[in-house]
């Protein structure tokens, strides 16, 4: 296991059983990880800072409180599962769909899932290959340059749509390059728990 400090912060209202289901959530990637390398081993010496509380800031970012939150190359369940683990409290109402195309990765999302009980469901396969659906977010985070993710929120995003992007300091680079081929409303929010990345908030995004 890790020396993590378990703690909430200050920015972060969360009940005593959501907390609970955080770390038993983060306990259960602990275990995994070891045998199917879900995320690096050196990243877990941070981990519950770096994974847990870094997706932790999202759910936040969107005021929807229904519908479908589709997550892509959800991987260790950063931040898909953190989010739905946090609906469960104040919006029970949202389905969180994650896209995880390793299948053993895939496997260990559906078994967090069934632990912790979460509305929520893994599509084990490429995204190409995902029905298109209407979703109220899309999130991602290190999954694509955001060139490559605008097109998966063109495609799977409802009209009134958000898209949650987490993305580190190259953020303008990639941006330079999206602009060439997307057109897209965005606001840059700094992140509560890296100096260095942002989550970009992306809505209305069409081909330029």
């Amino acid at each position: 296991m890790t020396g993590d400090d378990w703690s909430i912060p200050d920015w972060l209202s969360v009940s005593r059983e959501t907390h609970d289901r955080l770390q038993v959530f983060y306990r259960l990637v602990c275990k995994w990880n070891a045998a199917i390398n879900l995320v690096s081993a050196a990243s877990l010496q941070d981990g519950w800072h770096r994974h847990v509380l870094d997706s932790a800031q999202l759910l936040a970012l969107s005021d929807c409180d229904h519908g479908l939150w589709l997550d892509v190359g959800s991987g260790a369940g950063f931040p898909g599962l953190v989010v739905s683990i946090m609906a469960g409290q104040d919006r029970p109402g949202l389905h969180v769909t994650l896209v995880e195309s390793d299948r053993r990765k895939a496997t260990f999302l559906s078994e967090a899932i069934r632990q912790l009980g979460l509305n929520a469901n893994v599509y084990a396969g490429r995204l190409e290959t995902f029905t298109v659906v209407n979703a109220a977010v899309v999130s991602a985070r290190a999954f694509a340059p955001l060139d490559k993710v605008l097109a998966v929120a063109e495609r799977h995003l409802s009209q009134d749509g958000t898209a949650l992007f987490m993305k580190g300091q190259a953020y303008q680079s990639e941006m330079t390059v999206a602009n060439q081929n997307w057109r897209y409303d965005c606001d840059v929010v700094p992140s509560k728990t890296d100096a260095n990345s942002v989550i970009l908030k992306v809505k209305k995004v069409r081909h330029a």
